[in-house]
């Protein structure tokens, strides 16, 4: 009888993407079924699939699994963090199957979503192609059809019509590329794209951007992607293991380079999307955006801002996600990004880049091209390639290197047969027991690969059906790595618990905790706003508050009060409601102008003559002049003539600090009289004369903004000023192109805040403000109105970074409302890490507890822990039942050693800062403590009705100083120690008095100090032999912020210090060199005080 052999084939199916872990299962499967006969086959399949099955997922993060599959060790990857993909296969493999060219010719199709095919004649190679091309993309993910191999039978698939990727085997191309039409066909075997048939003219896949293709043909030429030329030096291995290791720490490696060379490509094509985005709105301004690209680059963004993919990045970015994306691009930012971050400035060409302009020959096409304008037929081009590009340039040459991070492995125990239940009992038994051995065996403040051990064995402890047990280890991550606390299986295990149980997990006080955030969470995830609105021009009559939507959406500028005078000044002498007609006329002109200022091509020998960061934000026609022929131009910080004639020049007019008078007039010629514009300095005797006709009236306008708002901003040391004026002056401008009527220049006045302020209140700074003050920043420059600073913090640093590797710069945390944080690096004052979010309810405390952690208190109850590495938030605390009110921190030789928070509830609680456990909890005897202070183990503890001074340890009363004025609806606001001085430092509630009491004898009445001109003290700060008091009080029925510097030892006050417009809210020394305080909602900005 004749045998007839048939193949098996064996398949594993997952839902994780372990290409190279499990290629090597099955090759070691092959390995061992080869001694076995036919009817064992099966049964040793079977036991391969439940060994398969016993395998955990590891989370993501620094940990990989390893099992034993004889003859093979194999390791289970993690992803890098929660919002990175699994990387378990060759990511180099299109690299050796396409030229660098090709490459980005593909990723262009993806992006712009066409209906793509792979060829191969390897089967296997579709799979992997195809899934390198998907995580070349990240953090962009494709949003359609995806099938990486498609069997004859199921070729019709190709028909469909909407986007796909999809993959055949080579023998199926001339049938799929004859049959279907509109098909990007891609040939992995020989490097080919082609298209199939078109129904119409044939499409082109248009080009990545000019500069960001550049870049990462360079990035991907210097790459080493042979693994043989890697070997060349090293001995030979006689070791399996050995071998395999090896290798794979050249890939891994490899993967690592490949990872952020597309990831820096993704980053340079889209960096510019964020400038066109309106957080408050949700809006992205896609025609501004596109008219900035190069010609060249244009149908590239315009297919691109099409796609499902990209509204779907944008939702990202607008939800201000911190994923791989935008820290590669925080990473990258140019000092003058971080600049216009602070000061919102109106979009022009610095001189630093017009000079760069100049010396590059892709700039040569005429800037005015990219800009939808009347007279574009008119315009010529000169000689130069047909591309553009960005004007945003990153060195093609240098890949920005990522640290690499180190990865541990972790051993699964052997798994017994027969799988019978107590084969499987005893692999969780001994699974969780090396789990539990390694938890405690690690050191505590390796936090990171703790969190990965909690997180596995609550997942065996729920595969044992031990669901408190996998909740508790679930609730330690809290402390460990809040990123990879599993939500939803959280919610699953809470809403299918047995009542009984339940019950339990209610008695535990942090259980019952964890159960009623995860569960709130929900809630709060259905809220969730995700939509993304294309900026479009209004159809309907605006009122006041629809206007207000309108600019910021649009935009042109953000601040309220702005909007409020511009809506008045498009709206004189007519109805308070703007028209579409109106509204569009004024949109055009203004970016229009921004054009126009972007084409401005200054001469070096004029440029050199101004700053690196200064802009021409306007020009007037060619008019007669006291310095000659020319144009009047306008910068942030001056006015120039740019002279005529053969060789442009410039001639020096005014810096608007040097400014003594501006005057407008009309000199007499002939029988007319012709508006002039004369502008008298300090520095030199000759008045400047412009003989500016019709554009006479808006450039006195404009001249006398730009001049008080530079007085201001020098008095006040606040530079925003003069970048409010700026914009002010730029709307004048709008507003007198778009209404071009009789009462054009009354309208622009409208705008004139500044020179308005200081011809109906002069704004003198007192002398003693003016020389302490050194300058002011303004936290909430990206906001539409000011917000209240809650809390300060300065962090030390290092200047120089490159002194100290991984040391950083000096930072100043800054808490505004609803749980925002914003960072400022505080040798630049730029903003460093723009608003990221901690909660949702006001912050009350900030610390440095040691060099990578920052504690921020809540009024949720929660304190959380950032990193200072990563500037995120990966861990917190929840052991308060009420509002956290303040943190100390104890060190022993210098060393941070225990930490002391407290909470509105009188909880003070002891934390060990390596572990984050709790060592001690003590409830005081009274309620409302809202600050605590600690000197030499002693913790002093302020509420409304006394302050308590308790021995750290034992938390045994020592001390107590009572309330002791006669008005009982008072109580303690704010307290200081000056332990050299053995004195305490305190003030009341609705009180301008300062009280200092003696700690040696405080039955005693203490020693009163009256401060003028106060309403309440608010804070207060101990600097060098100095009490630096803030304090809340009003002037002529506004609220305003005043600073007392008072001298500990003769009790006076030194200093009066009027530098806010609102309540001083917080006040924080940087190493006592400067203090830095904070004011109310009606200011919002951050003063620097030099501190003697």
């Amino acid at each position: 009888m004749p045998v007839c052999f048939v193949p098996l084939a064996i398949c594993v199916i997952s839902r994780y993407p372990y290409f190279n872990a499990l290629k090597d299962c099955l090759s070691c499967l092959l390995v061992q079924l080869r001694p076995f006969k036919d009817l064992d086959v099966e049964e040793h399949i079977k036991e391969f699939a439940a060994k398969l099955f016993l395998i955990p997922s590891p989370p993501p993060g620094p940990l990989h699994l390893v099992f034993n599959m004889k003859p093979l060790q194999i390791i289970i990857p993690s992803r890098e963090d929660p919002d990175s993909p699994i990387i378990d296969l060759d990511l180099h493999l299109p690299l050796l199957c396409f030229k660098p060219e090709q490459v980005l010719q593909i990723m262009t199709c993806i992006l712009t979503e066409q209906r793509i095919v792979f060829f191969s004649s390897d089967w296997a190679l579709l799979t992997l192609v195809a899934e390198c091309f998907m995580l070349y993309l990240h953090p962009l993910q494709w949003q359609h059809t995806f099938v990486p191999i498609l069997s004859r039978q199921m070729l019709d698939f190709v028909m469909a019509p909407t986007s796909f990727l999809m993959g055949c085997h080579i023998d199926h191309f001339d049938e799929v590329s004859t049959e279907t039409e509109d098909l990007i066909l891609i040939n992995i075997d020989n490097g080919d794209i082609t298209h199939s048939k078109m129904t119409e003219e044939e499409t082109e896949i248009p080009d990545v951007p000019a500069h960001a293709a550049e870049a990462f043909i360079k990035r991907v030429e210097s790459l080493q992607l042979h693994y043989d030329l890697e070997l060349c030096h090293l001995r030979a291995s006689t070791d399996l293991g050995e071998l395999q290791m090896r290798r794979r720490a050249w890939q891994q490696k490899l993967n690592t380079e490949v990872q952020q060379t597309t990831l820096q490509l993704i980053v340079h094509i889209f960096r510019e999307v964020k400038d066109h985005l309106n957080y408050e709105h949700r809006v992205f301004n896609s025609e501004e955006f596109l008219k900035t690209r190069a010609i060249g680059d244009q149908p590239f963004y315009k297919k691109v801002l099409e796609t499902y993919m990209f509204h779907s990045f944008l939702k990202a970015r607008l939800n201000r996600k911190m994923d791989a994306f935008a820290r590669l691009e925080l990473s990258t930012q140019s000092e003058e990004d971080s600049l216009n971050l602070m000061f919102l400035m109106p979009r022009r060409l610095t001189m630093g880049k017009m000079a760069s302009k100049r010396l590059n020959p892709q700039y040569t096409v005429n800037r005015r091209m990219v800009i939808s304008m009347p007279n574009l037929q008119d315009i010529k081009l000169t000689e130069g390639p047909t591309r553009n590009s960005s004007l945003r340039r990153i060195e093609t040459g240098i890949a920005v290197k990522m640290p690499s991070k180190s990865v541990s492995t972790f051993k699964i125990p052997e798994i017994h047969f027969p799988l019978i239940f107590q084969c499987v009992h005893s692999y969780y038994t001994d699974f969780f027991n090396h789990l539990s051995k390694a938890i405690n065996t690690l050191p505590p403040d390796n936090s990171a690969l703790l969190a990965r051990y909690f997180y596995l064995r609550g997942l065996i402890s729920l595969m044992q059906g031990k669901l408190l047990n996998a909740l508790s280890d679930f609730q330690n991550l809290d402390k460990t790595d809040l990123r990879i606390f599993p939500t939803d299986l959280v919610r699953k295990i809470v809403e299918t618990m047995p009542p009984s149980e339940r019950s339990q997990a209610d008695r535990k006080p942090e259980l019952k905790k964890l159960i009623s955030r995860v569960m709130e969470k929900q809630r709060e995830v259905m809220k969730i706003d995700d939509h993304v609105k294309n900026f479009e021009l209004p159809k309907t009559h605006m009122q006041l508050d629809d206007f207000v939507k309108r600019i910021q959406e649009s935009g042109i500028v953000k601040d309220i009060d702005t909007i409020h005078r511009l809506f008045d000044a498009l709206t004189v002498g007519q109805q308070k409601q703007i028209d579409p007609e109106t509204f569009r006329d004024f949109y055009n002109y203004w970016k229009e102008t921004e054009a126009e200022a972007q084409e401005v091509n200054l001469p070096p020998t004029v440029i050199e003559h101004l700053d690196k960061n200064e802009c021409v934000y306007k020009l007037s026609c060619s008019v007669k002049t006291t310095y000659g022929v020319g144009k009047i131009a306008l910068t942030q910080k001056r006015l120039f003539l740019l002279t005529e004639g053969g060789r442009p020049g410039y001639v020096q007019i005014a810096s608007f600090r040097d400014i003594e008078d501006v005057k407008s007039t009309t000199v007499a010629f002939l029988l007319l009289r012709i508006p002039t514009l004369r502008i008298k300095t300090l520095s030199k005797k000759e008045v400047f004369e412009a003989n500016l006709k019709t554009e006479c009236d808006l450039w006195y306008l404009i001249v006398k903004e730009m001049w008080a708002g530079k007085k201001m901003a020098d008095d006040h040391k606040d530079p925003q000023y003069i970048q409010q004026a700026l914009t002010n002056v730029l709307l004048m401008d709008a507003v007198v192109g778009a209404l071009q009527s009789s009462k054009t220049i009354y309208a622009a006045s409208k705008l004139s805040y500044f020179d308005r302020m200081k011809n109906e209140v002069p704004m003198m700074v007192p002398k003693t403000t003016s020389e302490t003050l050194k300058h002011k920043i303004n936290p909430s420059a990206d906001e539409t109105f000011p917000q209240a600073i809650d809390v300060l913090l300065y962090t030390p640093g290092h200047l120089d970074p490159s002194e100290r590797p991984g040391n950083a710069h000096p930072k100043l945390w800054c808490a505004l409302n609803e749980g925002k944080v914003v960072v400022f690096d505080a040798s630049t004052w730029s903003i460093q890490q723009h608003c990221f979010k901690m909660g949702r309810s006001k912050l009350t405390c900030m610390i440095m507890v040691e060099q990578s952690q920052v504690w921020i208190g809540s009024q949720d109850s929660i304190i959380y822990i950032i990193n200072t590495h990563s500037m995120s938030c990966n861990k917190q605390l929840n052991d308060h039942r009420s509002d956290v009110t303040d943190i100390v921190v104890a060190k022993k030789n210098g060393i941070p050693s225990e930490a002391y928070s407290s909470s509105l509830d009188g909880t003070v609680i002891a934390w060990n800062i390596s572990t984050l456990k709790v060592n001690r909890v003590f409830q005081l005897p009274c309620q409302n403590l809202t600050s605590v202070k600690l000197h030499n183990d002693q913790l002093w503890c302020c509420t409304g009705s006394c302050i308590l001074a308790m021995s750290a340890h034992e938390f045994r009363l020592q001390m107590k100083i009572e309330h002791h004025l006669k008005d009982v609806c008072s109580y303690f606001l704010c307290f200081q120690l000056f332990p050299e001085r053995d004195e305490v430092w305190a003030s009341y509630s609705g009180s301008s008095d300062l009280y200092i009491w003696n700690t040696r004898d405080v039955t005693s009445a203490p020693q009163k100090i009256h401060l003028q001109d106060c309403s309440e003290i608010t804070c207060m700060i101990r600097v060098k032999n100095q009490m630096w008091v803030g304090s809340s009080g009003r002037s002529q029925g506004k609220s305003k912020g005043k600073i007392y510097v008072i001298s500990a030892e003769k009790k006076t006050v030194e200093k009066e210090l009027v530098g806010h417009a609102d309540t001083v809210k917080a006040l924080c020394s940087a190493e006592d060199r400067y203090v830095l305080s904070g004011s109310g909602k009606d200011e919002g900005k951050i003063a620097i005080w030099k501190a003697e």
